[in-house]
Order: structure tokens, then C-alpha cells, then sequence
């Protein structure tokens, strides 16, 4: 471009300017050097930049102005002009000369933006001329790269940062994941990793690079089972499982699974039971998966949560302790319930029997308690319990237990003591009985002594009638009274038998015998009395006299009188 053409397009120089510099650029009119040195800048976007710049002219000159101008389109025209900078639509202090007018032309550029990105031209004018840079300064705008490698990682794989300039001055630079700072530039995964990192320069942390984002894959962690509700669910209501991870990728509905007491119940998210049964009580927990293993394991289980099912009162029994009831005894009815919660409350209920009446009596309250005690059971206990339980659910009534009782002997235990005495003194007073049969027999077998007369042994004096009236022992009389003369017959055949067997017993067991003068009144009072003479026959008008002689071994001798 000439200094004409130049003069033109610049509206900011005065006509007279324009001849100055016209007539010194004629050559022989003046001479001297002119120029403008700098060179290529590059910058990163976001950062403020100093593009170095000096010119030259010849001495005897002095600048009075300066300016830094850059090619813009001018939609009036349609063409390319080149405008000073303070006309182009920037911020304010956007472009700022640093320079002076000695030399010095350096140009400096804030917050460096895409668009600054071109070509720079410098001009100055002296008292007597001016001039333009003939090459413009070339100004490229650079961006931070922020580069994870690899991108997408699995949990426990290494991963690198890459801060990459563009611009061949080297920048310290620093990371961020999150905008929190991150100290290693290389490190293993972890899930909490994951996120969106980016790089900045050191001390000019606004100037950044772009985010890029890191996917750490994890398999499932953290598994939850929910139920809805949560606590309190009744027979009869309805129930919800749910199922919950924290996984990358996360889990698929279709890749939950729920089992119960370690069988599988259905696949799923979600799970809904309709109408629940106390069979749907139990340990329930959910499994989850997602394609990406944790240290060899691929499946992920939830904690277990176990479903209570509360139902009222059922399967009701009563039992009754003895079976056979007797009157006047102890009697346990006891209730049996199978409830959840436990049943809290029993009540029974009594309806009496009565044979002679075809309809039986009203259901009265009986008591309260598992077990009902009858302390003595009464014809009025006989009949019909009810046991009823409840529980916080509800309440329901057993089948009816009959209660009949025998009206015999009553079996306590004294009554049953008192007979087992009773026998066993029966049976001793029959052995005593019997025993003394054995000797009264075994007595009366012995030979007895007769004797004509009663006295002393070594005494050979009759007995007189006054000791016929003495009684001293051992009395026995006869129901018959047989003839005196067969009375002294067989007095004479003892007393002979007696004689005998005295004298065949040895001297040492001899004893001395000690006889009892009995008297025996006739029942006739004017029948006389007998004498020790009379050997006439008589009736037995008398009773017999019989006399026990005892020696001291025990031995018995009978003397008939």
C-alpha cells in the first residue's frame, strides 16, 4: 500500500499531513530509516498477552501519534479496511498500548478471546511524516485440552490426566475434578472419581480448559430392599417391595431379583403381594446386577428384612387336666392359641347341661386367664367351656369342651391313703386271727390231767367245802352238763394218762404245778352240795370244773373235777 493510498483511507490525517508525507516520500526529498519489528504471538484463550512491538524512523523526527489497527470487514463497502482498534466493537480496555512514543510499541490484549485471533498492523506519525508496518503481527488464541485416558474405566484401573497448551511456551498447570483440586495426575479409580475434570493455569485459574468427564464403572453397591409398610402389616393387606442400588452403569428394572428365605420370588424393581397370608412371613432380600464384577463377585445382595405377618387368633385349644373329673376334685382347663402378636387376653365361658331339659342353659362368663382352675369341682361346673382369645388383631372362640364328672368314689389321694390303711389293717387283724386259731387248736390237742380231788401237789388232804367256794383262776364251763359217774370215769382215765405222762418227762423238766380251786354254783340252788365221799353217780346238776395247771415252761394240764 502506498503513502497515497494510505493518506485516502485514513480519515484521520489532515490534507496538509498528506502533502507532508507525500513530499517526503518523494525520494531526494528526505532520507532516513523507517520500520516496525515484531512477531508472531500465541496466546491461550482466557489469558491476558503482551504482543512485544518497536519501530524506528529517522532521527530529527518526534512521534505524535500512534496506533494499532487490524483488517475488518465493512458491510457499507463490502470490503476489507483496516480500523484503528479503539473502533471495533470490543469490551472496554479490551486492547491497552503499553508502549510509548520513543521506540517502544508493545500492544497488550485482556482475557484473550477467539476472535482476537489475526493479523496486527502499527502505524506512528512524526512531525514531517508517518508510517504503517508493511507486515502485519500474527496473533493465534489457543485453548487448554483437558485429556482422561482412558475415559470410561473400571473401578481399580489406572487412569492419567493431559493438560495439552498449544502454544509452544511452556505453562505450569493444575486440575480440577469438580472444582476440587486434584493432587495426582495419575491414579487407580475409584467410584467416588468419577466426575468432570478440567485443567488451568497455575495462578490464573480462570483460564481453563474445556470439562471432560471420567465414568468410573462399579458394580452394584449399597442394595437396599424397602417394604411398604413398613412395620404392621395385617393378614389380609397388601404389601410392596422395592429395590434399590448405587451402581455405574446403573441396574437395570429387569436385573433386581427378590427371594425369600433364599428362594426366588419374582424379577423386578418391585414387587406387590396382594392379600397376605402368614405364609408370606419371612426373611426377604434383593439381588442386584449389572455386568461389572467386584473382585470376582458379579451378583450384589441387599441386607435381609424380615416381613412379620400379624394375624389374630387361631387354631384355638383346650385341653382339660385330669380327663376324667370326680367330683370333688381339682380340675385345669387350659386355652392354646396361635396368634401373632401372642394373644394378650382369655376369657372362658361356661354353659351348663341338664339332662332332663332338651335345650341347654345360657353361655356364662366363667373366668379370665389361660388356665381355668376348678379348686373343687361341682355338679354345677358340668358342661359346656368356651375358651376366647385376643390379640391387638383380633379375637376368635374355641370348640366347645364337655366337662363331665363321676360321682363314685372320689379319687384324691387322702381318700386313696385312707383306704390302703384301712386294708392293710384289715389284713393284719386277719393274720392275727388266724394265728391265735393255730395255737387255741394246737392247746386243746395237749392231753389233760384229770384229777378225783383238788389240792396241792405233795398234799394228799381232800379239799373241804369251803375251798370248793374260793375261786382262783382260769374258769371254763360247758354248755351240757354229762353224768357224774362218766364224769368220774373219765376223770380216773385223765388222771391215769396224766400219771403217765409225768412220769415219762425227765426230772429236769420237771416243774412245780400250781392248781386253782374254782367253785361252780348249781344253777339249782336246793341241789345239795357234793362231797369229797360221794362216788354215787349224779347228774351234772354242776357245772364242770376244769383247772389249768401251768408249769414254767409254758405247758398246760386240765384237771376235770
Amino acid at each position: 500500500m502506498s503513502n497515497v493510498s494510505v493518506c485516502f483511507s485514513w480519515q484521520i490525517f489532515t490534507m496538509e499531513s498528506c502533502v507532508l508525507i507525500i513530499l517526503v516520500a518523494m525520494p531526494g526529498v528526505w532520507g532516513g530509516a523507517w520500520g516496525v519489528t515484531f512477531g508472531d504471538l500465541c496466546a491461550l484463550k482466557g489469558t491476558s498477552v503482551v504482543m512485544n512491538c518497536s519501530y524506528d524512523y529517522p532521527s530529527g523526527y518526534s512521534v505524535t501519534n500512534v496506533g494499532w489497527s487490524r483488517p475488518h470487514y465493512a458491510a457499507a463497502s463490502g470490503k476489507w479496511r483496516l480500523f484503528f482498534l479503539s473502533r471495533l466493537p470490543t469490551p472496554p480496555v479490551h486492547f491497552e498500548y503499553v508502549g510509548d512514543y520513543n521506540g517502544n510499541c508493545n500492544l497488550k490484549i485482556h482475557d484473550v478471546q477467539r476472535t482476537d485471533e489475526g493479523n496486527y498492523y502499527f502505524s506512528f506519525v512524526t512531525t514531517l511524516d508517518r508510517y504503517t508496518s508493511t507486515t502485519p503481527a500474527r496473533l493465534s488464541v489457543k485453548e487448554l485440552t483437558a485429556i482422561v485416558r482412558p475415559s470410561t474405566v473400571a473401578e481399580g484401573d489406572d487412569v492419567s490426566l493431559t493438560c495439552v497448551l498449544g502454544c509452544p511456551a511452556r505453562t505450569a498447570v493444575v486440575w480440577f475434578r469438580d472444582g476440587q483440586r486434584v493432587l495426582k495426575p495419575v491414579f487407580q479409580a475409584r467410584r467416588e472419581d468419577a466426575g468432570r475434570y478440567y485443567c488451568a493455569v497455575l495462578g490464573q485459574e480462570t483460564v481453563r480448559s474445556a470439562s471432560v468427564v471420567l465414568n468410573v464403572q462399579y458394580a452394584p453397591k449399597n442394595v437396599t430392599l424397602s417394604v411398604s409398610p413398613p412395620r404392621g402389616v395385617v393378614q389380609g393387606s397388601s404389601v410392596a417391595f422395592a429395590c434399590a442400588s448405587d451402581a455405574n452403569p446403573p441396574v437395570t428394572p429387569t436385573a433386581y431379583s427378590l427371594y425369600k428365605d433364599g428362594q426366588f420370588v419374582s424379577a423386578g424393581q418391585s414387587h406387590t403381594v396382594l392379600g397376605v397370608q402368614p405364609s408370606h412371613s419371612g426373611l426377604y432380600r434383593c439381588q442386584a446386577w449389572n455386568n461389572v464384577s467386584w473382585r470376582g463377585v458379579d451378583l450384589m445382595n441387599s441386607t435381609e428384612i424380615r416381613l412379620d405377618v400379624q394375624y389374630g387368633p387361631t387354631y384355638i385349644s383346650v385341653s382339660l387336666e385330669p380327663q376324667h373329673a370326680v367330683e370333688g376334685s381339682r380340675v385345669n382347663l387350659t386355652c392354646s392359641a396361635v396368634a401373632n402378636p401372642a394373644a394378650d387376653n382369655y376369657t372362658w365361658w361356661h354353659k351348663r347341661t341338664d339332662s332332663a331339659s332338651s335345650s341347654p342353659g345360657p353361655m356364662l362368663w366363667a373366668g379370665s386367664g389361660r388356665v381355668l382352675t376348678l379348686p373343687a369341682v361341682e355338679a354345677s361346673h358340668a358342661g359346656l367351656y368356651v375358651c376366647r382369645a385376643r390379640n391387638s388383631v383380633g379375637e376368635m372362640s374355641s370348640a366347645e369342651m364337655l366337662l363331665t364328672m363321676s360321682r363314685g368314689k372320689r379319687g384324691s389321694q387322702p381318700h386313696l391313703i385312707i383306704a390302703g390303711v384301712g386294708g392293710f389293717l384289715s389284713v393284719t387283724l386277719v393274720i392275727a386271727l388266724l394265728w391265735y386259731r393255730k395255737q387255741r387248736t394246737h392247746a386243746e390237742r395237749k392231753p389233760a390231767v384229770f384229777g378225783s380231788g383238788l389240792g396241792v401237789r405233795g398234799s394228799s388232804s381232800p379239799a373241804t367245802g369251803d375251798q370248793l367256794d374260793a375261786v382262783y383262776a382260769n374258769v371254763g364251763t360247758s354248755q351240757w352238763s354229762p353224768p357224774l359217774a362218766t364224769a368220774a370215769q373219765d376223770a380216773a382215765s385223765r388222771s391215769q394218762r396224766s400219771a403217765r405222762h409225768e412220769h415219762e418227762l425227765p426230772t429236769s423238766d420237771e416243774a412245780e404245778v400250781t392248781y386253782s380251786t374254782v367253785t361252780i354254783q348249781p344253777r339249782n340252788p336246793s341241789f345239795p352240795p357234793r362231797t369229797n365221799n360221794s362216788r354215787a353217780p349224779q347228774k351234772c346238776g354242776i357245772q364242770c370244773l376244769t383247772l389249768m395247771a401251768v408249769d414254767i415252761h409254758g405247758r398246760k394240764r386240765d384237771t376235770l373235777v
